[in-house]
């Protein structure tokens, strides 16, 4: 790891970090924490993906939704109009809204070929994203002056990681840079991700091979075929499972190349000093 020890990290000039865990559990709150009180450049992996890398097709999505209406058609044609995708660091909804949610187009739902095939674009956005990290330390130093960096990741980073391999690209590119900083929930914390999620379901991004074997497993339980899928029941069921399926992968990427915080001791930081103090003591756990 890039410090040693918790003196290493307390006396450490330039702090960079990257913050992994499923969404809910304070990664943003974290980050978007630390930006505001001055010193810290907020990186974040899902607004850089909703404009560096999936933005024109984000963009290109409605405007193929747009061109169904005849008078809006008409307006896009002439150059009348702008659509364009409004994402901010506390908005994220583009992206997901893009990714969609395989099932009965009636209902919503897309087409088994074209989820995937987003997926896949979603898959290759967020790699690219998290090689780009390195380049972001450098320009808010060189270009903002902000001493520290925080890395404010996506819930799905563990998917595209392969944690039996000590010498996997991305993790090995990440933890050179960063200090990799785990947020463990709890189990309450889990059925609490889980009920917000049933009342809110939202697209997410899968492993391929975890993917279609979740997506076999919920046809043949429920006896339906694909274009017959409630696309909100589908998503929701896969939730629990994504999240078990989850949970070892960020362990063992914290074993392997971090540290881990549990998810109470971020429902206590309201400041710089809190948060370092926060690594401080992750770091001293681990030895």
């Amino acid at each position: 790891m890039i410090y040693a020890n918790a003196s290493d990290w307390r006396n450490a000039p330039q702090k960079r970090v990257l913050l992994f865990a499923m969404s809910g559990l304070g990664k943003t709150y974290l980050s978007t924490m630390l930006r505001d009180q001055g010193d810290w450049f907020h990186y974040s992996i899902d607004y850089r993906i909703g404009t560096r890398y999936m933005g024109e097709l984000i963009a290109d999505n409605a405007k193929r939704e747009a061109m169904k209406v005849p008078f809006l058609r008409d307006l896009l044609r002439s150059n009348s109009i702008y659509i364009g995708s409004n994402i901010s660091f506390d908005d994220l909804r583009p992206v997901s809204s893009y990714l969609g949610k395989p099932g009965d187009p009636d209902r919503g739902g897309l087409v088994w070929d074209e989820y995937t095939r987003r997926q896949d674009q979603f898959q290759a956005a967020e790699i690219a994203a998290l090689h780009d990290t390195a380049h972001f330390i450098d320009r808010a130093q060189a270009l903002y002056q902000y001493p520290h960096f925080i890395c404010d990741t996506g819930g799905s980073i563990c998917e595209w990681v392969d944690v039996n391999d000590p010498d996997d690209p991305i993790m090995t590119d990440l933890a050179s840079k960063t200090l990799m900083v785990w947020i463990k929930g709890t189990q309450e914390h889990t059925a609490e991700l889980i009920r917000r999620f049933d009342r809110e379901p939202k697209p997410m991004s899968y492993d391929p091979v975890f993917l279609k074997a979740t997506w076999d497993a919920y046809l043949n339980e429920f006896n339906v075929v694909p274009d017959k899928v409630n696309p909100n029941d589908f998503i929701r069921w896969a939730f629990a499972k994504a999240l078990a399926h989850r949970q070892p992968r960020y362990q063992a990427m914290a074993d392997r190349w971090g540290i881990t915080v549990p998810q109470e001791a971020v429902e206590q930081v309201k400041d710089t000093e809190g948060f370092v103090g926060m690594i401080a003591d992750a770091l001293e756990m681990r030895g």
